[in-house]
């Protein structure tokens, strides 16, 4: 299987990452909201052990939507997004220091290190769309750090709902895709 049909089966099986996005999306904003109506520490926990059920969110919704939630076993890229997926765990080291050095740090450093995972999407889908993605979660990641107010649950209410706004996106990008390829 050649690249740019490995990346064709990726977009459409996995409807240009909507569901992935959408179920993070959805943690993002739950944690905000825990942080702002609860109690940041809670915000905190939902959003490390809530990201930790993106993966099985994402399947499932894929198969309520109709969707395999799988590529064949000749695509060789299905590798490259589970080494992409784990990058955040890992990177989650850096976001506890952040935060233990000022606390509303949190949702910032996070979104730096969900932005900075998304681009290897750029290559895993074919989509472009990724890049800026990642750039906007990067850049209001940092913004909001080094420029926002001093609001713990800010970070959060800003990359949830960019998450979810390109979650739907690039569901339209590859409905259209599908549609005009008659797949």
């Amino acid at each position: 299987m050649n690249v740019r049909d490995a990346q064709r089966e990726m977009r459409f099986n996995f409807l240009g990452g909507f569901a992935g996005q959408f179920a993070s999306g959805l943690i993002w904003l739950s944690a905000a909201a825990s942080s702002q109506w609860v109690r940041p520490g809670l915000g905190m926990a939902v959003l490390f052990f809530g990201s930790m059920a993106i993966f099985p969110l994402t399947q499932g919704l894929l198969r309520l939507l109709g969707r395999p939630a799988k590529v064949s076993a000749e695509n060789g890229l299905w590798s490259l997004g589970a080494q992409t997926a784990f990058t955040v765990p890992v990177n989650f080291l850096l976001v506890g220091s952040a935060t233990l050095y000022r606390a509303e740090w949190f949702f910032p450093a996070a979104a730096i290190v969900v932005g900075s995972h998304y681009l290897p999407f750029v290559t895993l889908y074919g989509m472009r769309l990724f890049a800026l993605l990642a750039g906007l979660l990067v850049v209001a990641g940092a913004g909001i750090a080094l420029y926002g107010p001093p609001v713990f649950s800010l970070g959060g209410w800003v990359t949830g709902t960019i998450l979810l706004l390109f979650a739907f996106v690039g569901r339209q990008l590859v409905l259209r895709e599908e549609a005009q390829s008659g797949a």
